[in-house]
């Protein structure tokens, strides 16, 4: 049973943003301040990577943990729901096929993607060296 009414949970489910939420621009500060120049949001590639690096046909994405599904047994912030699982098992699990029908069509199309999960961001030195190899070295990550 939801604690909230279903006027109160439409309002807090409103207040979720899809762009420029603290993970992104926790991320975005970073690669700014690591010297990178990047272009946000390009409605013109699928899925609208978060972060775009045109000149390198390079992409990152900036995934939730909750909103994306993130399968790592690590993560503590991709926990279910205890309320309504047969509205967010679907729901979540859509995301995530959706999420891996853009990466393919980015690459099929030549871009290399990079996904960086929230529970990450906490490992900022990991994370540096990460975007790294990935914009300066190889490829798809």
């Amino acid at each position: 049973m939801d604690t909230l009414s279903k006027c109160e949970r439409s309002k807090r489910m409103a207040l979720v943003r899809s762009q420029d939420t603290k993970p992104e621009m926790r991320l975005r500060r970073l690669i700014h301040g690591m010297g990178y120049r990047y272009r946000l949001h390009r409605a013109d590639l699928p899925g609208r990577p978060d972060i775009v690096f045109p000149a390198r046909r390079k992409v990152i994405f900036v995934h939730g943990c909750f909103w994306h599904r993130h399968a790592h047994p690590a993560c503590r912030l991709a926990r279910l729901p205890k309320s309504r699982l047969d509205f967010w098992l679907p729901k979540l699990e859509g995301n995530r096929d959706r999420d891996e029908r853009n990466q393919i069509a980015l690459r099929a199309s030549g871009w290399d993607v990079l996904v960086v999960w929230e529970c990450e961001l906490a490992d900022t030195k990991a994370l540096r060296l990460r975007i790294t190899g990935f914009l300066d070295g190889g490829g798809t990550s």
